[in-house]
C-alpha cells in the first residue's frame, strides 16, 4: 500500500467522522451556548490526545504478524458494519444518513432541555452534548488512523491524513456554519466500508500466513471483488424489495 493511498483511505473515512461530529457541535453550540460547547469538545479532544499518546507507541511494540492478524480483524469487522449499512440504504431498506434531519432533531431535542451549569460549566447540557459526539466520533478517527498506520509502519502519514480531514471539515462548517448536508456521505460510507473490508480481508490473511500474488498489488483485485459483491447484494436487495412491492399491491386493491 502506498503512501497516496493510506493518506486518501484515512482523509475519506475520518472526514465521514468528522461531518458527524460536526452536527452535533453546530447543534449544540447554534440552538444552547457556544463556551460550554466549545469546552466540551476541547475536554473531549484532551482524552483522545491521551489514548492516541498511549496507544499509539504500544502498537508500534507488537509484532507486525500478530498485529495485522488482530487489526485485519477489527478492521473487517468495523469495515462489515459500515458496508452492511450502506448496502440497506442504496437498496432502500434503510432510510439514506442525512446530517440535515439529524441536525434538527439534535436541535430540537437541546431546545426542550433544561437549563442548569456545573463544575464550572455554564450550560451543562451543551457541554456534554458536544463532549459525547466529539468522542464518540473522534473514538472511531483514532481507530482508523492508528490500525492504518501501525499496520503500515507510518503513524506519521495516517496521523496527517486524520487531522487533515478533521481540519478539512471543520473549516467548512464553520464558514457556511451550517451541517454539510450536501456531502455524500451516503456513497462516501459506501466507498469506505468496501476499503476498509478489503483491507482487513488482506491484512487478517497475511497475520495467518496468507502469501497473497503480487503482494500489495493483489489489493487491486480485492477491492474490486468486495465492490462487486457490495453491489451485487443491493442488486438483488432492490430485486427482492421490488417483488415484495409488486405481491402486496394487489393484495391492497383487493376487496376485504
Amino acid at each position: 500500500m502506498n503512501s497516496l493511498a493510506l493518506f486518501l483511505t484515512v482523509f475519506v473515512a475520518c472526514a465521514v467522522e468528522a461531518v458527524e461530529a460536526l452536527t452535533i457541535v453546530l447543534a449544540a453550540g447554534v440552538t444552547r451556548e457556544w463556551r460550554s460547547t466549545l469546552q466540551g469538545m476541547a475536554a473531549a479532544l484532551a482524552v483522545l490526545a491521551v489514548a492516541v499518546a498511549v496507544i499509539g507507541p504500544a502498537l508500534t511494540l507488537v509484532p507486525l504478524t500478530g498485529l495485522r492478524l488482530v487489526v485485519g480483524a477489527l478492521l473487517a469487522v468495523f469495515g462489515l458494519q459500515w458496508l452492511r449499512k450502506a448496502i440497506l440504504r442504496a437498496s432502500g431498506y434503510k432510510d439514506l444518513h442525512d446530517e440535515g434531519a439529524v441536525y434538527a432533531r439534535q436541535v430540537a431535542a437541546a431546545q426542550t432541555a433544561g437549563d442548569g451549569g456545573r463544575r464550572g460549566v455554564r450550560d451543562w447540557y451543551a457541554f456534554t452534548l458536544s463532549f459525547k459526539g466529539v468522542l464518540l466520533e473522534g473514538l472511531e478517527v483514532v481507530f482508523i488512523a492508528l490500525t492504518f498506520g501501525a499496520n503500515q509502519q507510518n503513524l506519521g502519514l495516517a496521523a496527517a491524513a486524520a487531522a487533515a480531514a478533521v481540519l478539512v471539515v471543520a473549516a467548512v462548517g464553520v464558514a457556511v456554519r451550517a451541517p454539510l448536508s450536501r456531502v455524500p456521505e451516503n456513497t462516501m460510507k459506501f466507498a469506505v466500508g468496501i476499503m476498509l473490508t478489503s483491507f482487513g480481508v488482506f491484512w487478517g490473511a497475511e497475520g495467518a500466513g496468507v502469501s497473497w500474488p503480487g503482494n500489495d498489488a493483489a489489493l487491486l483485485a480485492v477491492v474490486p471483488a468486495t465492490a462487486l459483491v457490495a453491489l451485487g447484494y443491493v442488486a438483488l436487495l432492490r430485486r427482492v424489495r421490488a417483488a415484495g412491492r409488486a405481491t402486496a399491491a394487489p393484495a391492497e386493491r383487493s376487496p376485504a
